[in-house]
């Protein structure tokens, strides 16, 4: 599983990994069933606390992306299609609201800004 976090960021370094987890999930890269690295293989791996794997871990078991067997591992939950796509639309949401928050920055109008989307929608 390729996951690289960045000791920069401001996103802590538990929501990058299940950011990219769900990623792995939603794009099929991760299947139904398919067990994640133990918390220590992966803290290892990523070289940060165990303590944070498993924050991002619970995080996911709680958001439904997967089911943890104890004393056998972390797998990846039972495709559930209407979360999914909730969880891609709300992504694409958060992106359209950042995009819209710059353009009011630089100064675009509101019909400017939709004169954007129509234009980019038709590409």
């Amino acid at each position: 599983m390729n996951i690289i976090v960045n000791h920069s960021s401001m996103v802590p370094i538990y929501e990058q990994i299940m950011d990219r987890i769900k990623t792995l999930i939603l794009n099929g890269e991760l299947q139904e069933n398919e067990v994640l690295p133990s918390v220590r293989s992966l803290a290892k791996d990523l070289k940060i606390s165990a303590l944070t794997v498993k924050k991002a871990y619970d995080n996911l078991e709680q958001e439904g992306f997967t089911v943890t067997v104890h004393g056998k591992g972390t797998y990846v939950a039972a495709a559930n299609k209407a979360r999914i796509a909730e969880e891609q639309r709300k992504e694409v949401e958060a992106d359209l609201e950042m995009a819209i928050q710059k353009g009011r920055r630089c100064g675009l109008t509101e019909e400017e800004i939709r004169e954007l989307f129509e234009l980019i929608l038709e590409e």
